[in-house]
């Protein structure tokens, strides 16, 4: 794993020639002109230790436990299992995912299939990469040696692409991926206007150049685009067998925002409700209600999704509308503070 260096140099490069054009606003060689700012590079893994992650990366696992994944499902604490350095999927215990959202991204992961061959085809070693909440999937299989259908062994973007060469090393030894991801943009009517796009190698080696998805990625169709926010965790495949993951960073691409998270379901059950902005109408209500895995506050006759921003603070993105739910001593949620660009306002739980 010597070249991780030189791939993050590589991967910086194709980003900006698929995605940026010289800015007009600074001619060429101008003195002016802010220079890039200074990150610490990441250095090599070896097979017996993972590297360290660049100085700008957010690091998902350290190898010594699981707070940044949770269920998939619901997000409910994890089964799967930390030890020596890695963390292993636990058969039956379901996907995981990250806490906190993302789009853009150029992502480092190191994983290993069992050393103990057993099964073939898409039976061994088999677990999988997701962006997009579990949409847009980078296969994880051991393809040493294991013949199987071309667009789903290791590196494959699910049934689209397979990829360009088959770079997989033995089973039990450390690989890596470092996978550039752009996430897909729709406009307010839900409509697509810049689909997926990723760039994958595998051990160093090229094996998806920019590709474009035609859709989420699936086992027995290829389905079309379907709208959702920009930023979705990233998650990590329970296909049964016992794959070990390590090393795991990732380096948000474009222009920094708000961070944002995907919370479990039961705490987001906790805010729902009816909330009284003015004692003297109880008409005038904003009402907080479920939708899938997130929020949405209807605040004088308009829905608003909300985003989270931390456990308790959420916003929307079409109105500087902010919402913090404010936790009593017995950990209920009977009070909101809302604002709509400006001061802070209370509400009272009525229902």
């Amino acid at each position: 794993m010597r070249i991780i260096a030189t791939v993050a140099i590589a991967l910086t490069a194709l980003v900006s020639c698929a995605l940026a054009q010289p800015d007009p606003n600074w001619i060429a060689h101008d003195r002016n002109r802010p220079l890039p700012p200074v990150v610490e590079p990441a250095t090599p893994s070896t097979q017996e230790q993972p590297g360290k992650a660049p100085s700008d990366a957010v690091v998902l696992f350290d190898g010594k436990d699981l707070s940044q994944w949770v269920s998939a499902n619901d997000g409910s604490p994890t089964r799967w299992i930390v030890k020596d350095g890695y963390m292993e999927c636990v058969r039956g215990s379901g996907y995981i995912r990250t806490l906190q959202n993302f789009g853009d991204c150029q992502l480092h992961i190191e994983w290993a299939t069992p050393a103990k061959v057993e099964g073939d085809g898409q039976g061994r070693g088999n677990s999988g990469v997701f962006f997009g909440n579990g949409r847009y999937e980078v296969q994880v299989l051991d393809s040493y040696n294991n013949p199987t259908y071309a667009d789903g062994s290791a590196g494959s973007i699910y049934c689209q692409y397979p990829p360009t060469v088959n770079a997989s090393r033995k089973p039990g030894e450390w690989q890596w991926y470092d996978i550039v991801y752009t996430a897909p943009r729709f406009d307010a009517s839900g409509k697509l206007t810049s689909p997926a796009r990723m760039t994958v190698f595998h051990n160093g080696v090229l094996i998806q150049n920019n590709v474009e998805l035609t859709g989420p990625t699936g086992w027995l169709e290829r389905a079309p685009y379907s709208a959702h926010p920009e930023k979705q965790p990233i998650s990590l495949q329970d296909h049964g067998n016992p794959v070990r993951f390590r090393n795991i960073w990732l380096r948000e691409l474009g222009k920094p925002g708000k961070k944002e998270f995907n919370l479990p379901h039961k705490l987001l059950d906790g805010y729902v409700g009816t909330y009284l902005r003015n004692p003297d109408n109880r008409n005038d209500v904003i009402e907080i209600a479920r939708a899938g895995d997130g929020l949405t506050a209807t605040l004088g006759g308009v829905k608003f999704v909300l985003f989270a921003e931390s456990p308790t603070r959420f916003f929307a993105k079409t109105t500087d509308v902010q919402i913090e739910f404010v936790p009593a001593a017995d950990g209920k949620v009977n009070e909101l503070k809302w604002s709509v660009g400006e001061g802070a306002n209370p509400a009272k739980r009525i229902k």
